[in-house]
């Protein structure tokens, strides 16, 4: 028998700019599209065991969401766009805003498939090439037809399934009305309010594992120590600053506020992280041993290198692929991503017949299967559980809903989570002499550090904590509570993932101005003037023109 951990990150960083406004609307998008698409597939298998693990900065906002649409106080422009009366009325760069925000998704499957949204775009890439001018012939019908068929394309096929009133209005495809924008708004209201107690219910009835990643998703090994990232990489260019301020403080920050979070959404702290990529290091499992995790996971690489140092070998993957570990001195287990069969669901089976990928599936489980020693095998497969959808057709809906009615029923693969392995198998974790620290990607911290622009990045954030550390205490309290959350928000990963010019430049673009404008009121909070250098982009030479090979992440 082997046991199989499939764990789905849900995650959005907090794209909410200093004064509270949403500089870009994937958090409440993806929670109508994947989030919900997930929580539906669950319910109809309710044999089907997995984990979920929810950041808590994607929690909080999915609170606020929530907030604006029970009382019309909008803080995200595309949601005022949805149900503004007069959309004729809006100035030429806020059309330009709307209608470049409205083609912001994956053609092939979510605008190709619809000819009447397909005919908008056909429309607006003849009237572009005429700039502003062209822009004063769209009439207010063709934005509101647009932004509606924006969030219809980005609705989650079992939310349309359930709901009659959006496959009429994209049956209909045209001259859509303030009251069928409203509806629509209506509707992803309830859903975006809803969800949370969706999974709070899936857990309390034992069919899931919801656990957690610190609080803002940092990269704890480099809050830590900055050498961390050369654990893997000898020769990495660091940062300029030797080390974080106080990281161990931070890091404690964070994941003393992800348990607090958790405890308040779902009733209970969490047993387990997946820390933020995955990224580990001995002086993260000590610092999650401490607090009570009960177990964490990795990538496979960060395994790999770990073996090595060990003096292990590596050439039957099975064997050491396929069991826990556990550092000496630390009550936290550790297990470890299958790349290949993660990324088989995250990059490979998009272009694939549902049917076809589920079974190509079940016999890769099962050749592991039958080559991995020991009685009690487990198969961790870990990835993304949003962004990979929107390149499927139907948003996954026919792979994932035979993987879960396969699964159920198989005789020789059972579904699991980490803490009910560990509870059933508490003698199975091998000892591990030493954790390489790395991270998911590559096995080490070069997405996040290394690049001038990331290095740069950190050291502006390492200026802002030194001011934070030499003021806060002299603050009110509300005031010192507003630096700390600000802080936290800046010390997240995903600006640093994005800073680089290998990426697409508007996401670039976009991801630099939130992060100046955080470190900006971070100053302004802290009664301190902020450097001038946060007044111009951080990555001078902007991003790459197209996507293609980059890793997805954010919307």
């Amino acid at each position: 028998m082997l046991n199989l951990i499939l764990c789905w990150h849900f995650h959005q960083p907090d794209y909410r700019d200093a004064d509270g406004r949403y500089q870009l609307p994937w958090t409440y998008l993806h929670t109508v599209k994947d989030y919900a698409d997930m929580a539906a597939h669950l319910e109809d298998a309710p044999n089907m065991c997995c984990v979920v693990n929810f950041v808590p900065t994607l929690v909080e906002q999915i609170d606020d969401y929530a907030a604006q649409f029970a009382s019309g106080e909008l803080r995200d422009p595309l949601l005022g766009h949805l149900i503004a009366p007069d959309l004729a009325a809006l100035d030429l760069p806020a059309r330009r805003l709307l209608i470049d925000q409205c083609f912001k998704l994956n053609h092939a499957t979510m605008l190709e498939p619809f000819p009447a949204y397909q005919r908008l775009y056909t429309l607006w890439k003849t009237v572009d090439e005429c700039g502003d001018a062209g822009l004063n012939y769209l009439s207010g019908q063709y934005l509101a037809d647009l932004v509606t068929w924006y969030h219809l394309a980005w609705t989650g096929e079992t939310v349309r399934r359930a709901h009659p009133v959006l496959l009429e209005l994209m049956e209909r495809g045209e001259g859509f009305t303030l009251a069928d924008r409203r509806a629509v708004f209506g509707l992803y209201g309830g859903i975006v309010s809803n969800l949370i107690p969706r999974y709070r219910y899936l857990a309390e009835r034992g069919q899931i594992e919801l656990s957690s990643t610190p609080h803002s998703h940092p990269i704890l090994p480099l809050l830590l120590d900055f050498k961390a990232a050369r654990d893997a990489r000898p020769d990495l260019p660091l940062p300029e600053c030797p080390a974080y301020p106080d990281g161990e403080a931070r890091a404690i920050a964070h994941v003393e506020a992800a348990m607090a979070s958790h405890r308040a959404h779902f009733g209970q702290p969490p047993a387990g992280f997946w820390p933020a990529e995955g990224g580990v290091s001995e002086a993260t499992i000590k610092l999650f041993s401490q607090a009570g995790v009960k177990w964490t996971a990795s990538g496979e690489g960060v395994l790999r290198h770990s073996l090595v140092k060990a003096g292990r070998g590596l050439e039957h993957k099975p064997a050491w692929i396929t069991t826990p570990y556990r550092l000496a001195g630390s009550d936290t287990a550790l297990f470890f991503r299958d790349d290949h069969l993660s990324d088989l669901i995250g990059f490979e089976y998009k272009g694939w017949h549902g049917a076809d990928a589920v079974r190509h599936l079940l016999h890769a489980l099962d050749e592991l299967r039958r080559h991995a020693p020991g009685p009690k095998p487990v198969a961790s497969i870990i990835l993304d559980g949003e962004n990979a959808w929107e390149y499927f057709p139907y948003n996954g809906f026919y792979f994932l809903s035979e993987l879960f009615a396969e699964l159920s029923k198989h005789g020789s693969i059972r579904p699991t989570t980490f803490s009910e392995y560990l509870e059933m198998n508490p003698d199975s974790p091998q000892e591990l002499p030493q954790l390489a620290a790395g991270s998911w990607v590559y096995g080490d911290f070069t997405t996040w550090m290394g690049d001038p622009a990331k290095n740069r990045g950190w050291d502006w954030l390492c200026a802002a904590k030194l001011a934070f550390d030499a003021v806060v205490e002299m603050l009110p309290e509300d005031e010192a509570e507003a630096a700390e959350v600000l802080l936290k928000s800046c010390e997240s990963s995903d600006w640093f993932w994005w800073f680089g010019d290998y990426n697409p430049a508007d996401a670039v673009e976009s991801f630099d101005r939130v992060y100046r404008q955080k470190l900006k009121r971070l100053y302004q909070t802290l009664r301190i003037p902020a450097p001038e250098y946060l007044d111009a982009p951080l990555c001078q030479g902007g991003g790459a023109s197209e996507a293609g090979g980059v890793m997805r992440r954010g919307g």
